[in-house]
């Protein structure tokens, strides 16, 4: 897992050859203005969910875990906490991974919580169970899908 601040992106953009291009049009687009819902940047390679959701209890949510992207989460308004833990310590899984969705769930309580402000992101690997939107009002954000 990797917390920044976009200002800092240009830091990490050689951890992967997609993170430049994702950081490069988050940057130069107002993504704030933009229609909610999916915006392809590199086909299935590399898209961002444009999202508005609303924000629920550390108790409700759940950890979400991938195989095949990396997630990079992109706070654009309102806050919010994103739990972690480490996959090596996930117990209960409540929903299998799904290929088509990318996505197991856990019931796992989370070991650590990081509260975002706007303009920070969160980058999760596939070893990071993550508990997002956890949070109270209206989060605008980009989940951002990143193939390994």
């Amino acid at each position: 897992m990797i917390v920044s601040n976009l200002k800092y992106s240009s830091r990490i953009e050689s951890l992967h050859p997609r993170f430049k291009m994702l950081f490069d049009y988050v940057r130069s687009n107002n993504l704030l203005e933009a229609p909610l819902g999916r915006i392809e940047i590199d086909g299935d390679d590399l898209f961002i969910n444009n999202v508005e959701l609303k924000g629920i209890s550390r108790e409700e949510q759940v950890l979400e875990m991938h195989r095949e992207y990396i997630d990079v989460h992109i706070l654009l308004q309102g806050e919010e906490t994103i739990g972690w833990i480490s996959l090596d310590e996930i117990k209960v899984i409540s929903e299998p991974y799904n290929s088509d969705s990318d996505c197991a769930l856990s019931t796992d309580i989370p070991t650590s919580y990081t509260k975002m402000s706007v303009g920070e992101f969160m980058i999760v690997y596939p070893e990071d169970p993550h508990a997002p939107v956890i949070g109270e009002g209206d989060i605008r954000k980009l989940i951002a899908k990143v193939r390994l």
